[in-house]
């Protein structure tokens, strides 16, 4: 593992436990450039933030009393439709300084050592998982950076390496067990299996069926309008899709938008030709679950079987295996 610096806080936190969660009240003391306004507090879930509590910001300060389960990983911010400052908050008395600017980038949280392993943990460089989960085995950051920042990269095997890494005390943890959950779906979309089949509504609000295409080679393509990565990639999805359409090939975009507009003007303005569904439910996407789809642009190649030839094809790599499939 390369690290920029290696801040004695994660040297510190090596074999504490911080895993056993009880409910207590919060103590979060904190100010703010804004003199008056709401700041929500909100619990993380399944890659969003949900509010559970409010405070009013009386003369640039604010203040938490809350019944919490602690430590645990929790989301403050000055609107609920833009961005959180996420802070690991423990049964310590913590003090923020929340600013929003620059997506609360100088923000400042005092009192979670959670928060400063946390905080330090991301001016590393390189960071392999499995050296850093055994550097800090006890601390629920390890359980949420696998969970959130490697799990998507990972296969199943090296996932559940991982898991028996970290201490016995984090198994009952929600990231483990969603780890736990996430590593048996990706067995079943392993290259190999068959894809499962899945309806969804087209842009006219029509249910359209995967197994209904009976190209050759099928790649279901997982995008969204508001993921920078997925429009970036969309030219070469496009260019291979001109390539090789009249040989057999066909795109099937899955979206994972929330609003029916960004998604069809995204669909026209990058020319995305091609049968597009959606469900519309962002990260709640059942069909997004069920093929273990954790990070976007992601996708699967199916042959006229259903079967999975081949996950997460980018740019070169697609064209080449489109021509070893059907350049023969």
């Amino acid at each position: 593992m390369k690290y920029k610096k290696l801040l004695p806080v994660a040297l510190l936190l090596t074999g504490m436990s911080t895993s056993a969660q009880t409910t207590q009240k919060l103590d979060l003391q904190g100010e703010t450039p804004a003199t008056t306004g709401t700041v929500y507090l909100q619990r993380f879930d399944n890659k969003t933030f949900n509010t559970i509590d409010s405070a009013k910001i009386k003369n640039g300060k604010f203040s938490f009393r809350t019944s919490l389960k602690l430590p645990e990983l929790y989301g403050l911010t000055l609107d609920t439709t833009g961005p959180n400052l996420y802070v690991f908050l423990d049964q310590r008395q913590v003090k923020v300084k929340l600013d929003s600017a620059a997506y609360y980038s100088h923000a400042e949280v005092s009192g979670s050592a959670l928060q400063d392993q946390f905080t330090a943990f991301k001016k590393l460089e390189d960071v392999n998982i499995s050296e850093y989960i055994k550097d800090h085995s006890k601390s629920l950051v390890s359980a949420y950076l696998l969970y959130r920042n490697y799990a998507y990269r990972l296969t199943a095997e090296e996932i559940e390496q991982n898991i028996q890494l970290l201490d016995p005390s984090l198994h009952q943890t929600p990231y483990v067990k969603s780890l736990q959950a996430f590593k048996e779906v990706l067995k079943t979309v392993a290259v190999g299996k068959k894809a499962p089949d899945f309806t969804a509504n087209d842009t006219e609000g029509k249910p359209v069926k995967l197994s209904d295409d009976h190209h050759k080679y099928v790649l279901i393509d997982f995008w969204a309008s508001w993921c920078g990565p997925c429009r970036r990639e969309n030219p070469n999805v496009v260019a291979a899709f001109q390539q090789y359409k009249d040989k057999g090939f066909s795109v099937f975009g899955v979206s994972l938008d929330k609003s029916k507009e960004g998604w069809i003007n995204a669909i026209e303005k990058d020319q995305l030709h091609w049968t597009q569904v959606s469900e519309l439910t962002y990260w709640k996407s059942e069909i997004a679950k069920t093929y273990g789809v954790r990070a976007i642009p992601a996708n699967f190649l199916i042959d006229e079987n259903g079967i999975i030839v081949a996950k997460n094809l980018r740019g070169e790599e697609l064209l080449q295996k489109l021509s070893e499939l059907l350049n023969k």
